[in-house]
């Protein structure tokens, strides 16, 4: 095969694997639909010789799904051959074509991620900006619903481009490979590694309580105040935090399934945690032995400002972030265009009401001035429940709470540096799958390494205001791709179909805390601003044709040379 037909394939290759993974995840309870796609069993060979990737064009062509051209392998022959063929030819099975998530581990995936730390400490934040617990229930309600208008948006983007890689793939298909590359460069270099660090943070902390705190936890009063407490050291926290990030790695690098297991038990433990608080305040309310913060009524005290509510909302949804996490690992999914709607119309509601009742609980066993002070809701709520023994058994909960997030967030966002090596936005051997445990070591190792600098010499203070700022920038351009690719590919097929007014309910709330973050903190969102336009020249660079390649850039690079009317110019053109 010639140089010009395998690119002219490799133009073609984002189309055949989505093509390829429709084909695979149709094969269940599809009956003959599957061979209108073209046969499983061809798409599933993984010789990926010359001749079988030409076979799989005829496939393509069956579905009914538009190409959205080449990718960044098309800056430079050097880029061929495809990551997937690669993985093929040193024997390992490449992620897409694993197929081993089912209902339960996307659950554990959506579910284990946002409920972390967030639940156990954002109540604060949030009642001290409602002012009330009526004000505060209906700001975690609002919070939860807006989540679910995005998590429904990517849903519809999961089940019609079945592809790992979250925002990566769907920003690829719908705005081409520079956004892509921008959502790659700022998530693997900040927002993900810098999530993970701040949750093993918070990991080594409980533990260090555990160890070192000899008083009852903080609970914002006077008889048990910080005084109390021997903080562990911080040389203490970042050697757990670090252990905390090799131990997730080594275990989604021995095998999907032992993270997935992992990630499975977690799941009950996460649930059984908020379950045992729920539980508890309504005994606790049954012996009428409660806080009596609903006395003056629910909405006694409710702050007036909206820059109070804003900022409520904004620490609700962060607790709740992680909704897109199944979408990083789409195409591991056995039926992706089924199961991933329906994972995630199961664990939101599932999470709205647990965070809900938990609330209610806390406001049940705790007054509402002790609730807005502390930052250890759930060490307070066990202490006032059960003495010593309550704070330490609630300790262990969070502590592991968090490190099941943090198994959640690396099996996830290591699909995205693998699909990144994929897609040439970093080295290839990060797109590749290692042949003995079928797992991306590289991508894990890079991700691990990116994480454990992080924690080492991080400052997290101004994270938080980067990673709403990029973060939302990212989501809100991905949403709107919905909108997008519904006025531009309406035969596209959509196994899952949100209404209209989801994303653009989703956008309206993105652009609202994107300004919230510009306004309320400029000099932070300039920098974010900065380090996301600093990876233009990063993607023409990796692009194959350096600089040279950027737009308006080229006069830059071309020697200068004397015109034949004796003036001075630049190769190509006059001044």
């Amino acid at each position: 095969m010639s140089t010009e037909q395998k690119i002219t394939l490799l133009q073609q290759r984002d189309s055949f694997e989505l093509a390829s993974l429709v084909s695979s995840g149709s094969t269940e309870g599809d009956g003959g639909a599957t061979s209108s796609r073209g046969s499983s069993d061809r798409l599933s060979n993984l010789d990926y010789e010359d001749e079988q990737i030409q076979n799989q064009q005829l496939s393509f062509d069956s579905v009914r799904r538009q190409s959205y051209g080449g990718s960044l392998f098309d800056y430079g022959e050097h880029m061929f051959p495809l990551a997937a063929s690669a993985d093929a030819r040193d024997g390992a099975l490449p992620l897409e074509k694993q197929k081993r998530l089912g209902i339960l581990n996307g659950l554990g995936l959506v579910i284990g991620v946002q409920i972390g730390s967030g639940i156990f400490s954002s109540p604060s934040q949030v009642d001290a900006q409602a002012g009330s617990p009526g004000a505060s229930l209906l700001v975690w309600l609002i919070a939860g619903l807006l989540a679910w208008t995005g998590a429904a948006s990517y849903a519809e983007l999961g089940s019609a481009i079945p592809l790992n890689g979250g925002a990566q793939a769907y920003l690829h298909h719908i705005f081409g490979p520079l956004p892509a590359f921008l959502f790659a460069w700022t998530a693997i270099t900040v927002l993900k590694p810098g999530s993970m660090a701040i949750i093993a943070i918070v990991f080594a902390e409980y533990i260090g309580r555990l160890i070192f705190s000899h008083g009852a936890p903080d609970t914002g009063t006077e008889s048990t105040s910080t005084e109390g407490i021997v903080y562990s050291p911080l040389w203490f926290n970042k050697t757990v935090a670090v252990a905390g990030i090799l131990v997730v790695t080594i275990i989604n690098a021995i095998s999907t399934k032992l993270s997935t297991r992992t990630g499975d038990i977690f799941l009950f433990l996460k649930i059984s945690s908020l379950v045992a608080i729920t539980v508890i305040g309504l005994v606790v309310l049954v012996f009428g032995k409660g806080a009596e913060n609903f006395t003056e009524g629910w909405f006694a005290g409710s702050s007036s400002s909206l820059g109070n509510y804003a900022l409520a909302l904004y620490a609700g949804l962060w607790a709740f972030d992680g909704w897109d996490n199944l979408n990083y690992v789409a195409a591991e999914m056995k039926n992706p265009s089924k199961d991933l709607p329906l994972v995630i119309h199961l664990a939101m509601p599932v999470v709205i009401i647990c965070y809900l009742a938990a609330n209610l609980a806390y406001y049940e066993v705790l007054q509402s001035s002790e609730l807005a002070k502390s930052s250890t809701i759930a060490l307070a709520f066990g202490e006032r429940v059960f003495g010593r023994v309550g704070a330490i058994v609630f300790t262990v909960c969070v502590a592991l709470s968090c490190f099941g997030a943090l198994n959640a967030i690396a099996f996830t966002s290591a699909r995205l540096v693998y699909v990144s090596g994929k897609d040439g936005f970093l080295p290839t051997r990060f797109g590749k799958v290692n042949k003995k445990t079928d797992t991306p070591i590289n991508a894990l190792l890079l991700q691990a390494a990116v994480t454990i600098v992080f924690i080492l010499v991080g400052e997290f203070k101004n994270l938080l205001t980067f990673y709403g700022v990029a973060g939302y920038l990212f989501y809100f351009l991905t949403v709107l791709g919905v909108i997008v690719l519904r006025a531009r590919e309406p035969d596209l097929e959509r196994p899952y179909k949100t209404f209209i007014l989801t994303p653009i309910m989703f956008c309206c709330v993105a652009l609202f805390l994107i300004s919230r973050g510009i306004f309320s903190a400029t000099l932070e969102a300039s920098f974010v601003a900065l380090f996301v336009l600093a990876g233009v020249p990063v993607y023409y660079w990796r692009a194959g044709g350096g600089l040279r390649k950027m737009p308006g850039l080229g006069w830059f690079f071309r020697p200068k040379m004397q015109h034949n009317d004796g003036t001075t110019g630049y190769i190509g053109g006059h001044n």
